[in-house]
């Protein structure tokens, strides 16, 4: 593509490159924005708490079936276990990193200013983002709990189904 057709479509965004973004066809159309504006951190009306929940309830449901399945103790009765125990370790980890981020870049109790962000300013303050991180590590393990139960009972389900559906 030439030099000249490629600043036709891909321009700084905002105009500014100092920002140290672009603004391309891909993540500045239409259909981007809304759907980046759906997304749990986007989305507004909703609080850092409730936030956190959401994104925690996505990862660990779907944290436990790669543990369980693919893990070292796959071929053992105890895999569904060892897969619950190993995404509940992970999503602490994953939320001690979140406090751990929130405690160092908002430190002031008055919300940072963010050059290209949308994010809500309630997760621009300590506060917010402690919520935030504490809804996760709920969410995380409630759904991975969810998970492993729905694991554990995959033959119940697939019996069901079949006698549902035929």
């Amino acid at each position: 593509m030439s030099d000249a057709r490629t600043r036709e479509y891909i321009q700084p965004a905002v105009g500014d490159p100092q920002i140290g973004n672009l603004e391309t066809p891909v993540n500045a159309s239409r259909f981007s924005q809304i759907w980046l504006n759906n997304l749990p951190a986007y989305r507004s009306g909703v609080t850092p708490l409730q936030r956190g929940l959401e994104v925690g309830m996505a990862h660990g449901y779907f944290l436990v079936g790669p543990f369980a399945w693919l893990g070292p103790l796959r071929t053992t009765e105890l895999r569904n276990l060892a897969g619950l125990l190993s995404a509940i370790g992970l999503i602490v980890i994953l939320t001690l990193c979140l406090s751990l981020y929130g405690s160092t870049t908002y430190q002031s109790p008055e919300p940072v200013p963010a050059a290209a962000a949308t994010a809500p300013e309630a997760l621009h303050t300590s506060d917010g983002w402690s919520q935030f991180a504490g809804g996760f590590l709920v969410g995380g393990i409630g759904s991975a709990g969810f998970a492993c139960l729905l694991l554990s009972n995959l033959d119940i389900l697939r019996g069901l189904s079949r006698n549902l559906f035929h």
